[in-house]
C-alpha cells in the first residue's frame, strides 16, 4: 500500500470511529459565572439575583414527532377510490424544563413531550442531550425525563402552601424559543381552575400570575424571591394577556416521586364527594359554617365511612390546615400517601368535630362501581361497544328512562369503546360534582348529567 493510500485509509478509519454526538456523555456546566464585582448593590435587585442563579438549572425542552397522513390527488383521485398515498411529516416543537435533581431527573409540562418521538434537553451553556421519558400525569400536565449526565445543577425546591396573594413570582424558560428569558410578576390568585379544550379537561389548583408565561415557556420554573421553586408554568390561554398559571410545587412533589418510583401516579383515595360550601348553600342548610368542602356523599366501604365522616359534614381543615372549598380539600389530599392518616376537622350539626380517616389505594373498577352507586346501572362488552345490561329500579338511570340494550359511547365529553375505557374515565372524574354520560340509543345520542352527591 502506498503513502498516499496509506494516508487516506488512516483518514477514513479515523472518521468512521469517531463517536456521534448523541453516543458521548458530555457533561454540561454545572455552574454559572458569578456576578461581576464591578456591579453596584443597588443593581443587585433579589430579582437579579434569582434570575442569575437558577439560570443553570433551567433547560429548553427539544422534541420531535412524526405524523403519518394519508392525502387524496385532487386531480386524479378526487374521491379517494383509490385510497391515496401516506405520507410522513415531521413536526417540531419547543418548550422548557428545570433540573428536579443532580443525576440528571429533569421535570417539564406533558403537553411539551406528548406525541415526540425524539426528545433533547439543552442546558444554559448550549449542551444538547438526548432524554428519556420517565413517566407522564396528563391530569397535573407534568412530564419526568431522564438525561445521561451527572452533577446537574438542581433547582432549589421550595413550598406553595403559604404563597400570599401579591407576593412577588419571577418565570424562567424559553419562550418561542428565546433561552434563558426571566419575566416577573405577583401571585395574583390561588386555586384556579382552568379548562383546556387542547387537552379536553380542566386543571385544578392552579396559580395564576401575571408574570408573562407564553408558548415555550411551559415546563420551566415559578420561583418566589428568595429563589425556589414554588411552582410549575403551563401556558393554558395562548392569547392571554397578563394571565399566566403554575402548578403548584407541593402538588407537583407527590406527582414527581411517583413517576419516579412507579412511573405513574398512584393516587390516594378516600372515597367522599365534596362541594365548595358557599355562604348562600349555609343559608340554607343553616348551618353556622361560612366555608368549607360539604360532604355530599360517602361511599359504602370506603376510608370515609370507615373513619366517621358523614354526608353533610362541611370540613374546615385538614391536618390542621384551614380549607374553603372542594379544590382546597382536593389539593390536601393530593398530596397523600396511601395508608397515612389525616385528621379531618369537620362542622356537624352545628357543632366542632374531628374525625382520622386513613387513605388507601384507589382500588380496582372504581369507576364502574361509582356508576352503580349514582346511577344504578351496570355495563358489558359487547363487539366494541359498552352495554348497559341492567338499570337498578329506582335509580338514576331509571328515572331518566335508560333501558338495558342501550350504549354508553362516551364520559364528560371522552369517547369510550370498552368498560375499561368507561372505569377509567369514571375513576379520573370521582372527585367531580357530578359526570355527563353520552347514551347512545338507535340514531341518536342524549347526554345525561349525573350528580355525585346522594
Amino acid at each position: 500500500m502506498n503513502n498516499a493510500r496509506k494516508l487516506l485509509f488512516v483518514f477514513l478509519l479515523t472518521i468512521g470511529c469517531k463517536p456521534s454526538a448523541e453516543s458521548q456523555t458530555v457533561e454540561p456546566r454545572t455552574a454559572t459565572a458569578p456576578i461581576p464585582a464591578s456591579v453596584s448593590a443597588v443593581r443587585r435587585t433579589p430579582v437579579v439575583v434569582v434570575a442569575h442563579n437558577v439560570a443553570p438549572s433551567v433547560v429548553n425542552i427539544q422534541t420531535e414527532a412524526t405524523i403519518r397522513r394519508r392525502e387524496i390527488d385532487p386531480f386524479f383521485d378526487p374521491f379517494g377510490m383509490f385510497g391515496g398515498r401516506e405520507r410522513s411529516y415531521t413536526t417540531q416543537s419547543l418548550g422548557s424544563g428545570f433540573v428536579w435533581s443532580s443525576d440528571g431527573i429533569i421535570v417539564t409540562n406533558n403537553h411539551v413531550v406528548e406525541g415526540a418521538s425524539r426528545i433533547s434537553v439543552v442546558t444554559s451553556d448550549g449542551t444538547q442531550m438526548a432524554a428519556k421519558l420517565i413517566g407522564v400525569d396528563p391530569d397535573s400536565d407534568l412530564a419526568v425525563l431522564r438525561v445521561d449526565a451527572k452533577k446537574l445543577t438542581p433547582a432549589p425546591i421550595g413550598t406553595s402552601s403559604d404563597l400570599m396573594i401579591g407576593e412577588t413570582v419571577i418565570a424562567v424558560g424559553n419562550p418561542f424559543g428565546l433561552s434563558g428569558s426571566v419575566t416577573t410578576g405577583v401571585v395574583s390568585a390561588l386555586g384556579r381552575s382552568v379548562p383546556s379544550k387542547e387537552a379536553g379537561r380542566t386543571f385544578t389548583d392552579f396559580i395564576q400570575t401575571d408574570a408573562s408565561i407564553n408558548p415555550g415557556n411551559s415546563g420551566g420554573p415559578l420561583l418566589n424571591i428568595e429563589g425556589r421553586v414554588i411552582g410549575i408554568n403551563v401556558a393554558i390561554y395562548a392569547e392571554a394577556q397578563g394571565i399566566g398559571f403554575a402548578i403548584p410545587v407541593d402538588r407537583a412533589k407527590k406527582v414527581i416521586q411517583d413517576l419516579l418510583r412507579y412511573g405513574q401516579v398512584h393516587n390516594a383515595w378516600i372515597g367522599a364527594v365534596t362541594a365548595t360550601l358557599t355562604p348562600e348553600e349555609a343559608k340554607r342548610l343553616g348551618v353556622r359554617a361560612s366555608h368549607g368542602a360539604l360532604v355530599s356523599r360517602v361511599f359504602a366501604g370506603s376510608p370515609a365511612q370507615a373513619g366517621g365522616l358523614r354526608a353533610g359534614d362541611i370540613i374546615t381543615a385538614v391536618n390542621g390546615k384551614s380549607i374553603d372549598s372542594r379544590e382546597g380539600f382536593s389539593t390536601a389530599t393530593a398530596t397523600l400517601a396511601g395508608g397515612q392518616p389525616i385528621e379531618l376537622s369537620i362542622v356537624r350539626e352545628g357543632s366542632n368535630a374531628k374525625v382520622t380517616v386513613r387513605p388507601t389505594e384507589t382500588p380496582n373498577k372504581l369507576g364502574l362501581r361509582v356508576l352503580s352507586e349514582i346511577a344504578g346501572l351496570r355495563v358489558d362488552d359487547n363487539g366494541g361497544n359498552v352495554v348497559i345490561s341492567e338499570v337498578n329500579p329506582g335509580s338514576r338511570g331509571a328515572g331518566v328512562g335508560l333501558q338495558p340494550g342501550d350504549l354508553i359511547v362516551g364520559v364528560n365529553g371522552t369517547e369510550v369503546a370498552s368498560t375499561a375505557d368507561l372505569d377509567k374515565e369514571l375513576t379520573k372524574a370521582v372527585e367531580r360534582s357530578s359526570i355527563v354520560l353520552s347514551v347512545a340509543r338507535g340514531r341518536f345520542i342524549y347526554n345525561l348529567t349525573f350528580p355525585m352527591g346522594s
